[in-house]
């Protein structure tokens, strides 16, 4: 018999990765997707812990669904209900605690082991818990293929981080840094070609610091990212290629090659920096200096001209001065961005920077984030203002808000929408821009050949 699954998922790209993969998973069992919690036979609520109340979020939801669960049961049904994810890893057994009609918790590297958890719960042996930090196990045991559908996917290739930044749970809810073979990159990588794929970013929390054990490059150098790249690239479909997120401190002369002579690579790289001021950043155990940063920018902006850069930043550090911030600010205006994201600082328990003095007070915070959102707005309008007038080829992925029109993306991660035909959907087009919006491009349809700078 079918039965239902509904998995919300909360946080970064690894999430919506790690969300399709627990419905392939999940899938052998009979259970296919739905839209809403309220048909489903099961709920999985995939959670992140980087984002401020991200407790308060996972409780506030798991009292609703405790409504939708007693009502079933009221009807002589069921739900199971599980949490995972780094929430889940970091407090699952105070998740249990508080809410223990939750059949389920397990962290990020045990979603393999949910068809077992799963039927333990139909058992009637509730509130099981798993969080070991074992991703090689986990990685082997999910299925050879993904069962991701349209012309863009993630894919999977590092988790956990050795970084040990400050103010960051990543290292506690992940794992040491762990790198997948190449080979079973590739046989993935494949899959996804055969149904449909044709742009596929790569994923890691430090996902530059990639390395295959007992590899070597063609340089005779240890296997990085960039060969990585260059092997995902010559699968016969794949047209793109992006990679996130990636640390200052692992860009490496491979990487930057790859920049430079892999023409599927997009000309977009998401390269967080945190803070303009060093002083901010060895608080922070990032453990480069803004000059180090802007050397690493100048490198890839030599290997691949024209290439647009995302950041990361966080405002409020505890002990960031005026004089700190203001750094900060020349630092966006130095290295110049076409998007970034941008948040205030909130402690997470269990880091180093939470028991940390001198926390800069919220309004304080406010008043920073708001000046920085600022700049960083007129450099993004900026940047898309310049795309007026040009041709890029642009991936249409889905429907747009209006009838007769397709949204993608160009090669530099900007959202386009553009009227076409619905059966164009997951084709690559050349596109004129026409019109720049606050946050996306408006353009048409053009024969003219386009050019990727």
């Amino acid at each position: 018999m079918t039965k239902k699954l509904f998995i919300k998922t909360w946080g970064c790209q690894m999430n919506l990765y790690d969300s399709v993969r627990m419905a392939d998973v999940l899938a052998p069992l009979g259970y296919t997707c739905v839209e809403t919690a309220e048909d489903a036979d099961l709920v999985v609520l995939n959670t992140c812990h980087i984002r401020e109340k991200a407790s308060e979020k996972l409780f506030s939801e798991l009292g609703r669904l405790r409504a939708l669960k007693d009502a079933r049961k009221a009807r002589g049904g069921g739900m199971i209900l599980a949490v995972a994810g780094c929430v889940a890893q970091a407090e699952g057994a105070e998740i249990l605690r508080r809410a223990p009609f939750v059949d389920a918790v397990l962290g990020p590297q045990s979603y393999h082991r949910l068809p077992e958890m799963v039927a333990r719960a139909v058992r009637g042996g509730g509130g099981v818990l798993e969080t070991d930090l074992v991703a090689e196990e986990k990685f082997d045991a999910l299925p050879e293929e993904s069962s991701t559908s349209g012309p863009s996917a993630f894919l999977t290739v590092q988790e956990g981080c050795d970084k040990f930044c400050t103010f960051c749970v990543v290292p506690y809810t992940r794992g040491a840094e762990f790198s997948r073979p190449p080979a079973d990159v590739l046989r993935e990588a494949r899959g996804l070609a055969r149904r449909g794929v044709h742009e596929i970013t790569l994923l890691g929390q430090n996902v530059n610091a990639y390395h295959a054990e007992g590899a070597k490059s063609t340089g005779g150098g240890a296997f990085g990212l960039g060969d990585l790249i260059r092997m995902v690239a010559g699968i016969e479909g794949i047209e793109r290629l992006r990679y996130t997120t990636s640390h200052p401190r692992d860009m490496d002369d491979g990487l930057l090659a790859a920049h430079a002579e892999v023409p599927e690579l997009m000309p977009f790289v998401h390269l967080p920096v945190q803070s303009g001021s060093d002083r901010v950043l060895a608080a922070m155990n990032r453990r480069y200096s803004v000059a180090d940063y802007l050397r690493a920018v100048g490198r890839l902006r030599a290997a691949r001209p024209g290439i647009a850069l995302s950041g990361d930043f966080i405002v409020g550090f505890p002990g960031e001065t005026d004089a700190d911030f203001q750094d900060t600010l020349d630092l966006v205006r130095e290295a110049g961005y076409a998007q970034a994201y941008s948040f205030k600082y909130s402690p997470r328990p269990g880091t180093p920077a939470w028991a940390l003095e001198d926390q800069v007070p919220d309004a304080v915070k406010s008043a920073r984030l708001q000046a920085l959102q600022d700049l960083l707005s007129k450099q993004q309008r900026a940047f898309n203002a310049a795309a007026v007038g040009r041709t890029m080829p642009v991936l249409l992925e889905g429907r747009g808000r209006h009838p007769g029109q397709l949204t993608g993306r160009s090669p530099y991660m900007q959202a386009v929408s553009l009227a076409a035909e619905a059966h164009r959907c997951g084709d690559i087009v050349d596109v004129l821009i026409v019109e720049a919006l606050p946050n996306s491009l408006a353009g048409r349809l053009t024969e003219a050949p386009a050019a990727v700078a």
